[in-house]
């Protein structure tokens, strides 16, 4: 059989184990068991000696006799009913007022929840990381870069900080959407519920079995009025929070890639690792390739789910189905790789100091120009012709740089004629470059107040944010 490898390479036991079949087939036989049970309770004649060979059966999974039935059925939920009974010897009665998807979607939902649950503190563990980095690096000087070229200086800490507060924004998105996330219930095949009151008589008892099985599958709010299946569009939402979650750690592994290249930082290379086969000096930052790529195939999925949004004819259709065993469990093994190899980048990645300082020095006379056309301005030159002249020597100065040529742009500007009326000299220039810390603006300040919005996260999520990965290959 061919793998997933999105499950086998990438994703966790964690969350493997939430959507692997035979745990997927055990949570529909425990619902099943749970709607009999509720049943019986409110009046319909089901034995309870059947309903505990039910329970005792309950894990004796045979897919491939599953899939004999379905061959022939060519239903999937009627082969399981078949073999469920075959199993437990029991009387036929599982199922009783029930459509396929009072079983498939309540149990599907109850999956994505649980898997919501997990990638939620994950995320929440990678905030922390990053948090921590942007407090640890608050003293780094960092050039800063727009449209990859030299802009301002900036401070590396604040880079991670602008990584935390975009990955804050969307997991207070993501907790809002589990906490609102609506179970189907048990509606029937078209929604009505026709069945069911057929069978308990009573539309209180109806109410009270429905709300009974959403208890035993974790959820408070029930639909009042879907049809044979939930909203598509959940889905689609779903999936889209979780692309945005992943926007955070995408930015963070493009820059880290791009800091490399200049040999800033490292994102770690263990020992015996290899970063190329054919040039042996090479140490690639694959995993923050892999983030990239996997953020990419999340948003995929992301447009896959939105194909789904709005697309079931009258009270459903099962056109849904092929393109949601995908889209679903995928999108989860995907960002599980993605929050465990965001978390191994945050623990092995390190900075070389003496090559950040250098890129600073090398371009900081060209980072405080917009400083110095604020001093020219002030000193009552007109801002045009400052800019002029600035941007005038700024290049030129540049252009001998990159072939090889020691830059000279605060003499030649103080040098200048119109810098010269103005009574701008090359001490008061030279002045404005000392002070190396000073050109980061409020960069410490908003790192600490992304800090202090972070961990009211933290506090309600104690235990997820001190989560740490396991290895990834």
């Amino acid at each position: 059989m061919i793998e997933n490898v999105l499950a086998s390479r990438y994703a966790t036991k964690q969350i493997t184990d939430i959507f692997e079949e035979i745990g997927k087939t055990i949570l529909e036989r425990e619902l099943w068991i749970a709607v009999m049970k509720a049943q019986r309770k409110l009046g319909v004649d089901i034995p309870s000696e059947d309903i505990e060979k039910f329970e005792r059966a309950k894990g004796n999974v045979n897919l491939q006799r599953i899939r004999e039935i379905e061959r022939t059925t060519r239903h999937d939920v009627k082969a399981k009913i078949e073999a469920f009974v075959e199993e437990a010897g029991a009387g036929q009665y599982l199922h009783l007022g029930m459509t396929s998807r009072d079983l498939t979607d309540n149990v599907e939902q109850m999956q994505i929840r649980r898997a919501s649950e997990i990638i939620l503190g994950k995320y929440v563990s990678v905030l922390r990381h990053l948090v921590d980095k942007s407090n640890e690096y608050k003293e780094i000087v960092l050039t800063a870069r727009t449209h990859h070229q030299p802009a301002q200086s900036t401070l590396l800490g604040r880079r991670f900080s602008m990584w935390a507060e975009e990955l804050l924004i969307h997991l207070y998105d993501f907790q809002r959407f589990i906490d609102n996330y609506p179970l189907r219930g048990i509606k029937g095949p078209v929604g009505t519920q026709f069945d069911m009151l057929n069978i308990l008589g009573d539309s209180n008892k109806v109410a009270a079995l429905e709300k009974k099985i959403a208890g035993h599958l974790g959820f408070n709010d029930i639909l009042d009025s879907p049809g044979q299946v939930y909203p598509r569009s959940l889905d689609f939402s779903l999936v889209s929070n979780l692309a945005l979650l992943a926007s955070s750690p995408e930015s963070f592994a493009k820059t880290m890639r791009l800091m490399a290249g200049y040999e800033l930082i490292t994102e770690g290379f263990k020992k015996g690792q290899v970063g190329s086969s054919a040039m042996p000096h090479k140490m690639n930052t694959r995993s923050s390739e892999r983030i990239c790529g996997l953020s990419e195939l999340l948003k995929m999925y992301a447009d896959g789910a939105s194909r789904l949004s709005g697309d079931q004819w009258e009270e459903g259709d099962v056109s849904c189905s092929a393109l949601r065993r995908v889209v679903i469990p995928d999108s989860f093994f995907t960002s599980d790789g993605i929050t465990e190899t965001t978390l191994t980048v945050l623990n092995e990645m390190g900075i070389y100091p003496v090559i950040i300082d250098k890129e600073v020095d090398r371009y900081l006379p060209f980072l405080a120009t917009t400083e110095i056309l604020s001093l020219a301005v002030s000193k009552g030159m007109g801002r045009e012709d400052a800019h002029r002249l600035i941007k005038r020597y700024s290049i030129e100065e540049a252009l001998k740089m990159r072939n090889g040529e020691e830059q000279n742009l605060a003499l030649r500007l103080s040098c200048e004629s119109l810098f010269v009326e103005y009574k701008i000299g090359f001490q008061e220039i030279n002045n404005i470059l000392k002070d190396r810390k000073h050109f980061v603006g409020n960069a410490e300040s908003q790192i600490k107040s992304v800090s202090e919005m972070a961990e009211l996260m933290f506090d309600n999520y104690p235990r997820e944010a001190q989560y740490e990965p396991g290895e990834i290959l």
